[in-house]
């Protein structure tokens, strides 16, 4: 093995050996590793803001959000909102990390010591020295996700329909790896050469301008989690205080389950194109080049609660029997939500000659399914 992998197996056997030595010790105060960088540096840096701390650590600020809710729920630190701007998170320690304070310093020192075993002073400053050099070398070599890399196509500045229970704006966003023959607007697929987008920070300005107007803002496409950036984009808007729906087609079931567990989005909402004999020909990508298993993924994630979440399908009168329908019904046994959308011909559809059900023929496949999943709602129907 060359000295460049023993490195790297190094790093990695560093890194995990930390992790699981502060998970076990911190087992009795309810948090671990994670928690405990951040609960020491707002206890070392009292009134610290959110973003101040996500640039100290040098932290992904979904990471900073997931560890700062844990900690607050705990009742380790307070999150108040400072005089000079409301919007600013500030944070403190409370008297029950006093309590413990001293004890997880303990730890940590320990660790230290036993890092460092075999080492004189000289040598452990020398390493610490290293380990900066090293450090600063990884920040300089780590690309930033930058939010004005997401494409946006455009916005509904107001709908009282994309995002159940709020009064919300949608965010379109241009791309999508799926060629739905009936997508009703084809230039987010086939982006045109001319297209002109939005610039993100016109969305940001824009939203600025909503607070105390709207509730949360919904981001579809395409497919959103195509966009690089995207999280830091969502940070932002979550930064404002609006909450944030995510569509997706459910084709990236770890980037989905990563932004829902990085605390960032509040509600998915995930399209079911149909039966799984019928997938490719529903998506327009040849059966060849399609595999179910990231469908069934991202279907099986959401169904384990781990987000408030829907299903819906676009129901296409050439495309969907109400066989079919059944059987979607029963692969989605146990959904909280499941909505019916009606077709709509906007003129811009990918292929023609795709008809839409009755707003009659709707309501009757509605209720056959209602047997099979009671959940099943009509959404859009003319």
């Amino acid at each position: 093995m060359n000295n460049q992998n023993n490195f790297l197996m190094n790093i990695s056997v560093l890194y995990r050996f930390t992790q699981k030595y502060f998970d076990k010790h911190l087992t009795p105060y309810g948090i671990g590793s994670g928690q405990m960088i951040f609960l020491l540096l707002i206890n070392e840096h009292e009134g610290i803001s959110m973003q101040q701390l996500t640039s100290l650590g040098d932290f992904d600020k979904g990471t900073t959000t997931k560890s700062i809710q844990k900690l607050a729920e705990e009742g380790y630190i307070e999150i108040k909102s400072a005089e000079e701007d409301k919007r600013v998170k500030r944070l403190y320690t409370t008297k029950k990390t006093g309590e413990i304070i001293n004890e997880l310093y303990q730890v940590r020192n320990e660790l230290t010591n036993q890092l460092t075993v075999g080492m004189n002073n000289e040598e452990v400053e020398e390493q610490l020295k290293f380990l900066q050099l090293i450090t600063n070398n990884a920040r300089a070599a780590e690309p930033e996700e930058n939010y004005s890399q997401v494409r946006i196509a455009g916005i509904q500045k107001l709908t009282l329909l994309d995002f159940p229970g709020q009064v919300a704006c949608t965010i379109f966003t241009a791309g999508c790896n799926m060629k739905c023959p009936f997508c009703h607007n084809r230039d987010l697929v086939f982006i045109p050469e001319n297209f002109e987008f939005i610039n993100p920070e016109d969305i940001i300005d824009l939203l600025k301008k909503r607070q105390g107007i709207l509730d949360g803002v919904a981001i579809t496409g395409g497919e959103p989690l195509l966009q690089a950036g995207l999280k830091d984009f969502i940070q932002n808007i979550k930064d404002l205080g609006f909450k944030v729906k995510l569509d997706t087609n459910g084709m990236f079931p770890e980037k989905l389950k990563d932004i829902v567990e990085s605390g960032l989005i509040d509600y998915v909402a995930m399209d079911i194109k149909n039966v799984p004999e019928k997938y490719a020909t529903t998506i327009g990508l040849p059966d060849s080049n399609f595999k179910l298993n990231s469908i069934q993924q991202s279907m099986e994630y959401l169904l384990s609660n781990a987000i408030d979440y829907e299903f819906r399908t676009t129901v296409v009168k050439e495309l969907h029997t109400i066989e079919d329908l059944k059987e979607i019904a029963k692969m989605l046994k146990g959904a909280k939500h499941y909505y019916l959308q009606q077709f709509i011909d906007s003129g811009r559809c990918i292929e023609e000659g795709f008809t839409a059900y009755s707003k009659d023929e709707m309501k009757e496949i509605c209720e056959e399914l209602k047997t099979i999943l009671p959940v099943t709602e009509l959404r859009g129907i003319n």
